[in-house]
């Protein structure tokens, strides 16, 4: 029986360095957020999405298509991603075997990328799997039911790391022959993401 895998895609950054909420910045015909959104909600390796929100959540609840996946609010988004994972946890479903954990803010994650990391550690008995791009590890990353209250034990940015760097024998490293997909973070980020679209596009 195929393990059930929920998808955590987090959407609650407060978007500090943009000065407007980044996830509705407009890309290839949707938004920031809506593109991460339709990417994950294309991967057959995923048997749910879930969508945490924080800061402008109703505007963006009004603006960003969620198609079939599910959209909750963590309302002290302030503290870290650590507290996301609490929100999103809270609505998986109750027969989910693990997690993985995909940013709001890293468009260039596609479907295949995410189908790659669940099929391995749907074949592994490790408890993580994390892609690694050249070498360099990144998300999406994935955690086994088993380690869902060390999730929310966390606090703090980049949380899930801590779990992953104090667990070596634990993880499956997903080895993929591509660039590493970068954070959008500043505006700067954007219009470079944006030059390489229009670039690739020629």
């Amino acid at each position: 029986m195929r393990r059930f895998i929920s998808g955590l895609v987090l959407g609650a950054g407060a978007s500090s360095r943009f000065g407007q909420p980044k996830q509705l910045l407009p890309f290839r015909r949707t938004t920031l957020l809506g593109w991460v959104i339709g990417q994950a909600e294309r991967a057959t390796g995923l048997d749910e999405v879930i969508v945490v929100l924080g800061r402008a959540a109703d505007e963006i609840r009004e603006r960003v298509d969620f198609g079939n996946a599910k959209a909750v609010e963590n309302p002290v988004f302030g503290e870290g991603c650590a507290s996301s994972y609490r929100a999103g946890l809270g609505a998986i479903d109750s027969e989910s075997d693990a997690v993985m954990i995909i940013l709001g803010d890293q468009p260039g994650v596609s479907p295949e990328i995410i189908d790659r990391v669940a099929q391995e550690w749907r074949q592994t008995e490790r408890r993580i799997a994390i892609a690694s791009y050249r070498g360099r590890r990144g998300h999406p990353m994935l955690f086994a039911k088993s380690l869902f209250d060390k999730l929310i034990e966390l606090h703090g940015d980049k949380a899930a790391w801590k779990i992953v760097d104090a667990n070596p024998d634990l993880i499956c490293e997903v080895a993929l022959d591509l660039s590493f997909p970068e954070d959008i973070d500043t505006l700067e980020d954007f219009e470079r993401l944006r030059v390489a679209e229009q670039n690739t596009r020629r």
